[in-house]
């Protein structure tokens, strides 16, 4: 029994070792030519490898990158370098050597200049002075090989690699937004041949979160809800003059956490350098200058019996709903935003607030027969009331004189 023990132990020994040998890491790549390069590194992410000799005076950096795993020929591959050292997005302002592997064994290969996140992989040039690019395909391999020239004192850059599927004429489509992709960047020291995430990012991810967080509940939840108490609970005489503290508690309240949340969102835009959302940042502004129009206009409130407040209340409901309209569609411009840094996992937070502005659009909906119900009943009963009072008065000798 001690025997099998012992070799059931040495065979597990030897088959960790024979697992750990097989493993492919950079270390134990070669390539053609008896091409060396001085340092590698196995890439956190998608089954990639980068090789690179970088000679700090010249500024020259000669670079391999293998991204494994590419089994067919209908699919994309890309390096690339961002010049302004941004992490959050890399991809924005990044300059890229992208990859297609062809049918007939012969990939194709280009640069190209990303703009924006919408980004087809357009075949253009880059900033960097390039040479000795070639690209080969092989065991269900992509390997990326240039020579790059960096500008004086560079000692780190930020780099990114993607792959993703083309169409049948070999154009790039959009990559995957799953945490490995989203993930595949970081600073590399090319002297070092270390390498670590900026700082910042996380805070700025958490300053995306609360920013997100902010507006969803205050253009997009409170504001509804308080126009929903407004139209809705002045119906009945026994919630006057609760309905009207209940509304203003709710919109002043959704103006001051938006203001929050609007200024998070001017932070964010200022930070990230080469992102413009301009939709969403011109939805906000509208947004936020109706906002103080309805929260000023309170100020301004003529009493009930007044000439004009009949056009302060035509004001007041068009401005309102007007709001109302623009934060439900700039809080979904939002959830598009939030798209380009966590991919899919943003649709949880859009169904999410989809239920809810949902369930308060059908209460709403519910509302608004009910209350009328109650008003058309109201004028029946004061109708009856009214002719039963001209009838008492015309049997007592009055009706002639009305």
């Amino acid at each position: 029994m001690a025997s099998m023990l012992r070799l059931a132990l040495a065979l597990c020994i030897l088959s960790s070792v024979v697992l750990t040998s097989s493993a492919q890491t950079c270390k134990n790549q070669t390539f053609s030519g008896n091409k060396v390069f001085a340092t590698c590194r196995d890439l956190p992410q998608l089954t990639a490898y980068l090789h690179w000799s970088y000679d700090q005076p010249s500024g020259k950096l000669d670079i391999a990158f293998i991204h494994g795993g590419i089994t067919s020929t209908n699919r994309w591959v890309a390096w690339a370098i961002n010049p302004s050292s941004t992490l959050d997005p890399a991809m924005v302002g990044a300059q890229a050597l992208v990859a297609i592997p062809q049918s007939s064994g012969v990939p194709k290969f280009y640069t190209s200049s990303i703009a924006d996140t919408n980004t087809p992989l357009s075949q253009g040039s880059i900033s960097y002075p390039i040479s000795d690019f070639s690209v080969t395909y092989q065991n269900n391999e992509v390997t990326i090989f240039a020579t790059l020239t960096l500008p004086n004192g560079t000692t780190s850059i930020v780099h990114v690699w993607q792959d993703g599927t083309t169409t049948s004429d070999s154009t790039p489509q959009e990559h995957s937004h799953e945490s490995s992709h989203a993930n595949s960047k970081e600073r590399l020291d090319l002297v070092s041949g270390t390498s670590h995430a900026a700082s910042g990012i996380g805070s700025r991810q958490r300053r995306r979160n609360t920013h997100g967080v902010l507006n969803a509940i205050s253009w997009g939840i409170l504001m509804p809800t308080g126009a929903v108490i407004a139209r809705y609970l002045k119906v009945f005489k026994s919630a006057d003059p609760a309905w009207f503290y209940l509304h203003i508690t709710c919109q002043v309240s959704a103006y001051i956490v938006g203001l929050s949340g609007f200024g998070t969102g001017l932070k964010l835009g200022n930070d990230s350098e080469g992102i413009e959302y301009d939709t969403h940042k011109a939805l906000a502004i509208v947004l936020v200058t109706f906002a103080t129009l309805q929260v000023f206009a309170l100020f301004l409130r003529p009493n009930k019996d007044h000439k004009l407040r009949f056009y302060w209340n035509m004001y007041h409901h068009l401005v309102g709903y007007a709001t109302i309209i623009i934060s439900i569609v700039n809080v979904f411009k939002g959830f598009e935003a939030l798209g380009d840094f966590v991919g899919d996992r943003y649709k949880n937070w859009k169904h999410a607030y989809i239920g809810i502005i949902g369930a308060l659009g059908g209460i709403a909906v519910f509302l608004e027969a009910y209350t009328w119900m109650v008003v058309l009943k109201r004028k029946q009963v004061e109708n009856k009331t009214s002719n039963g009072v001209n009838g008492a008065n015309g049997a007592n000798g009055y009706g002639s004189t009305l």
